[in-house]
């Protein structure tokens, strides 16, 4: 089965803000590749690039990996503030997503706190203080079926 593992553009701040991640899912690092890894005559990078990350890849549970990089500044700065799109996490229990919203919510900005929805759910939405959006939800009646 194929999975779907969300992946971060951050501007310079990859590695702190995937310090912080690990510090609310826990785990380890599954990899950090930095840009002076891979540079190369064809491949230059400017001394304040060289140690910004490249690829930095947290498991998360049994089967997801939150991935990311920092982007180079000659490519540009990623819009910190773009609200297409949201990483969803779906618990096993309430005391999960309360743990996972309240610490991911940590200095960040509350949309939605989390409580009881009206379709039957307990569910949260906020930007985190990386401007990353994440939804936190717990199903009692969801059995690991995609409806």
């Amino acid at each position: 089965m194929a999975l779907i593992n969300p992946h971060i553009n951050f501007n310079g701040n990859a590695e702190e803000a995937f310090t912080f991640y690990k510090s609310v899912f826990g785990g380890e690092f599954k990899q950090i590749v930095r840009f002076k890894d891979f540079s190369s005559p064809e491949f230059p990078l400017a001394n304040e690039e060289e140690n910004k990350v490249m690829h930095i890849a947290l498991p998360i549970g049994k089967n997801n990996v939150l991935m990311g990089n920092d982007v180079p500044e000659i490519m540009g700065k990623v819009n910190e503030n773009e609200n297409r799109s949201k990483i969803s996490i779906s618990t096993e229990s309430k005391d999960e997503a309360d743990k996972l919203f309240n610490g991911l919510s940590a200095g960040g900005s509350v949309e939605v706190p989390i409580a009881d929805s009206p379709w039957g759910s307990y569910f949260g939405m906020f930007r985190d203080k990386y401007g990353i959006e994440w939804m936190v939800d717990f199903d009692p009646k969801y059995k690991g079926q995609v409806k």
